[in-house]
């Protein structure tokens, strides 16, 4: 009988190592396609091990304080210069997006502030930062950061516009964040949950942006094609997992 036990643990704990390895083998590589996303026409906006896909807002390049650490785009944000970093800035894409689904993950720091912004027309003459054209995913710790405490200002929410069902992590924890935007219909999705479905163009949408603080950015929201940016907020901040499909 204890042979038989004995055998039976055995067996037993065999079948668990079998299937963690398994399971570990068939897990995708951060920042990479799958061969699957790959014939679906995903684009990899990040490969790991550069940050040369983006460049800071009006510049050629990314800011210094734009760096790769922990497999990410991290803000190093030792040099400070107001509210952003002294050598960063909001990186953006080099291409423009109409209809898209972007996916990425993120992490905050603690008490720490950024975004993920989009529909941005990079134009640093007649527009001074990208969130005076580009609408706003959040990202934010909500048990640290001020703006927690203003509603549409939390994590996930489209920011100043929209409160979004909240399923956000702590800080220090990684988020995954996805943005559908398809002819006009608007989805934010985090950690896999839909959290806020709206559309955008359309009469509500002008009167959501006119009783916003974008009110006085006449267009605030109005493109229907534009760059991908990761906002610089001077907290840190880390992006990971970036990549994005053509609708």
């Amino acid at each position: 009988m204890k042979n038989l036990l004995a055998a039976g643990i055995a067996l037993f704990l065999m079948s668990c190592s079998s299937t963690k390895n398994s399971s570990s083998m068939t897990s995708q590589a951060d920042n990479t396609l799958s061969e699957k996303e790959t014939k679906e026409g995903w684009q990899l906006l990040f490969d790991g091990s550069s940050v040369s896909n983006w460049h800071s807002y009006g510049k050629p390049a990314a800011g210094k304080s734009w760096v790769v650490a922990d497999n990410s785009i991290y803000l190093d944000t030792t040099a400070k210069n107001d509210w952003q970093t002294s050598e960063g800035g909001d990186i953006l894409t080099a291409e423009e997006y109409g209809n898209f689904h972007l996916k990425l993950d993120w992490k905050i720091a603690k008490d720490g502030n950024s975004g993920v912004m989009f529909y941005i027309k990079e134009d640093s003459v007649k527009y001074q930062y990208p969130w005076y054209t580009g609408p706003e995913m959040q990202v934010l710790d909500n048990n640290g950061h001020p703006d927690a405490k203003i509603v549409k200002h939390r994590a996930g929410d489209l920011y100043d516009l929209i409160v979004s069902k909240e399923t956000v992590k702590p800080a220090g924890e990684w988020n995954h964040a996805e943005v559908i935007a398809d002819k006009g219909s608007l989805k934010f999705y985090l950690n896999g949950e839909n959290t806020l479905t709206t559309t955008m163009w359309d009469d509500n949408w002008k009167t959501l942006v006119a009783g916003s603080k974008f009110k006085e950015r006449s267009d605030f929201g109005s493109f229907k094609e534009g760059k991908i940016a990761l906002q610089d907020h001077g907290n840190a901040v880390w992006f990971k997992n970036i990549k994005i499909k053509k609708l």
